[in-house]
C-alpha cells in the first residue's frame, strides 16, 4: 500500500457528481425551498409533513394503538403530539425489540414571540411586545421585514390560524433601529447590548380608528384591534390565549451566480427535518427493522415541555409500538419490557445541523476539525461545551458501522467539532436518546449563519443528508 493510498483527504462533493448526481441534486433543492416556504414554524412543519404523509399511504397510529388496524409489516403510521411534534414509521418484519433504525431531527426554530399582553400604543404608533424564544443575536433581527404566524384559540373553542406577511400583498411588519447619525452611543456597546431585549418591539400599525360616536375608543391602536377582528373575529383578550411567532417575511431563494447555495430561515433544522421525511417517505420495501423519523419541538430551549424531546412521548411510543406487535403476535412479554429492550436496541441518528467553516470568521474554527460547504452530511461524535460537557459521544464501533454503510454507497461524508475548543459549543437532542440506551451519533447539514434569519446551506450538502439518511434507513 502506497503513502497516498494510507492519507485521507477531503474534497468538494462536486468534484465526484456526476450529471446525474447534480441534476437530482437541483431537483430536490427545488422542493426544498418550497418547503422552507410553507412551514416557517413547528406547527406549520407538523401539518406539511402529516399532509404528505397521509398522501403516501400512512395512517394514524392511534388506530394501531386502539387496535382498529392491525399490526403488518410494510404498515406506514404517523403520530402527531399536540400538533407541534411528529413520528412517522414504516413497521418491520422483525420485533420492535430487536431495535428500531431512527432519525430524529426538531422542528422549532429561533424567533420572537407576542408576549401575553402585547399590544400598546406610544406617540400614535401601535407596537406589539416580544419575547425572543432561542438562541438569537438580537441586533439581527431588526430592520428586518418580518410575518405573523400563530393560532388563537378563542373563548368559544374555535381556533383561528394567523398568518400575515408572506403573501405578497400582505403588509409585513418591524422592528426599527437607530439610525447612525444619533447611534455614537449605541455603536459604543457591546453587540450584545446593542439591541435589548425589552427594546424588541414590532411595529404594527400607524393610522388612528376614526368613529363619530364619541363613546368609540378611538387611536391607532384601536385600529389594529378592529382591523384583527374584521379578519379574524378576534378580541385584545384573545392574546392571552395565543401562540404567535414572528419570523422572517423572506422567502428561501438561491444564493450564487451559480444557484450552489440555498438561503432562508428556519434551515437549523428544517434541513435535517425534510431531508429525513422525504429518506422515509422514499422507501420501497419493508424493513426488517422498524424506521422510524421523530420530529421534536422545543430543541432550542432544552427540549423541556411535553412536545419537547425530554417528555416522555418518544417513550411512549415505544411503549405502544411494543404492545401493539405482541397483541397482533400472541406475543406474550410485558410491553414496558419490550419497550426497555426496544430502546436499548435502537440505532438513532440526531440529525442536526453543524456550524459551516466561513473564511470570514476563520478565527474561530479549527481548519482540520470543521465542517465545509460542498463536503456532504457532517457527523459529530460529540458536541457539548469546553470539556465535552453536556453532550454525549458515539462509540467507535457504532460510528464505524454508519460509516461503513455510506462509503459502500459511495455518500460522501465529513467529520467535525463545533468551533474550537473554548470557543463555544452546542447541544442537540442526541444526549436524551442515548439516556434511553440508544446508539446516537449527531449527523447533519453543515449551516452559515446558524440561528441568524437567512441562514445558507449547500444545494449538494442537503441532497447529500437526505441519501445518507435513505441509506440509513435501507441498508443499516
Amino acid at each position: 500500500m502506497s503513502i497516498k493510498d494510507l492519507e485521507f483527504k477531503r474534497e468538494l462533493a462536486w468534484y465526484s457528481m456526476q450529471d446525474e448526481q447534480k441534476a437530482a441534486a437541483s431537483d430536490f433543492s427545488v422542493e426544498y425551498i418550497d418547503f422552507l416556504n410553507k412551514a416557517k414554524t413547528e406547527r406549520e412543519c407538523v401539518k406539511e409533513l402529516t399532509a404528505e404523509a397521509v398522501k403516501n399511504g400512512y395512517v394514524n397510529f392511534n388506530d394501531v394503538i386502539s387496535g382498529k388496524i392491525k399490526f403488518e409489516p410494510g404498515l406506514k403510521v404517523y403520530w402527531i403530539n399536540r400538533e407541534k411534534a411528529l413520528m412517522l414509521a414504516v413497521l418491520g418484519s422483525k420485533s420492535p425489540v430487536c431495535g428500531l433504525n431512527m432519525v430524529g431531527a426538531h422542528v422549532d426554530a429561533p424567533r420572537l414571540d407576542f408576549r401575553p399582553n402585547p399590544l400598546y400604543e406610544d406617540h400614535d404608533m401601535a407596537l406589539v411586545k416580544t419575547h425572543y424564544y432561542g438562541g438569537i443575536k438580537k441586533y439581527q433581527w431588526v430592520n428586518v421585514p418580518l410575518a405573523l404566524h400563530g393560532v388563537v384559540c378563542k373563548k368559544d373553542g374555535t381556533k383561528v390560524i394567523i398568518n400575515i406577511g408572506e403573501d405578497a400583498n400582505d403588509p409585513v411588519f418591524i422592528i426599527n433601529d437607530l439610525l447612525p447619525h444619533l447611534a455614537y452611543e449605541q455603536i459604543e456597546k457591546k453587540a450584545s447590548d446593542v439591541i435589548t431585549a425589552e427594546g424588541m418591539n414590532l411595529l404594527i400599525g400607524s393610522i388612528p380608528f376614526a368613529s363619530d360616536d364619541k363613546e368609540e375608543s378611538k387611536g391607532v391602536k384601536a385600529n389594529v384591534l378592529n382591523l384583527l377582528n374584521q379578519k379574524y373575529g378576534i378580541t385584545e383578550r384573545d392574546f392571552n390565549f395565543a401562540e404567535i411567532e414572528i419570523v422572517p417575511a423572506l422567502p428561501a431563494r438561491y444564493i450564487g451566480l451559480d444557484k450552489g447555495m440555498i438561503g432562508g430561515y428556519a434551515q437549523d433544522d428544517k434541513v435535517c427535518a425534510y431531508t429525513a421525511f422525504k429518506a422515509i417517505i422514499d422507501m420501497d420495501k419493508i424493513p426488517e427493522k422498524t424506521c422510524a423519523c421523530y420530529f421534536s419541538d422545543r430543541e432550542e430551549v432544552g427540549s423541556m415541555g411535553n412536545t419537547g424531546a425530554r417528555a416522555n412521548w418518544l417513550e411512549n411510543f415505544f411503549y405502544e409500538l411494543c404492545n401493539a406487535y405482541a397483541l397482533a403476535n400472541n406475543d406474550k412479554i410485558d410491553a414496558g419490557v419490550a419497550a426497555r429492550r426496544s430502546m436499548a436496541s435502537t440505532a438513532f441518528l440526531s440529525a442536526d445541523v453543524t456550524a459551516a467553516f466561513d473564511p470570514n470568521f476563520s478565527e474561530v474554527s479549527e481548519p482540520m476539525n470543521t465542517a465545509y460547504c460542498g463536503m456532504g452530511i457532517a457527523f459529530e461524535k460529540y458536541t457539548g461545551h469546553r470539556g465535552k460537557s453536556g453532550a454525549s459521544e458515539a462509540s467507535c464501533e457504532f460510528f464505524t458501522s454508519i460509516a461503513t454503510v455510506l462509503d459502500k454507497a459511495g455518500i460522501p461524508w465529513q467529520l467535525t467539532e463545533m468551533g474550537k475548543i473554548d470557543k463555544g459549543g452546542g447541544g442537540t437532542i442526541a444526549q436524551y436518546m442515548t439516556d434511553l440506551g440508544m446508539d446516537v451519533i449527531d449527523c447533519g447539514t453543515p449551516v452559515l449563519g446558524m440561528h441568524s434569519p437567512y441562514e445558507v446551506t449547500s444545494m449538494v450538502d442537503v441532497y447529500w443528508t437526505y441519501k445518507a439518511y435513505s441509506e440509513f434507513f435501507n441498508k443499516y
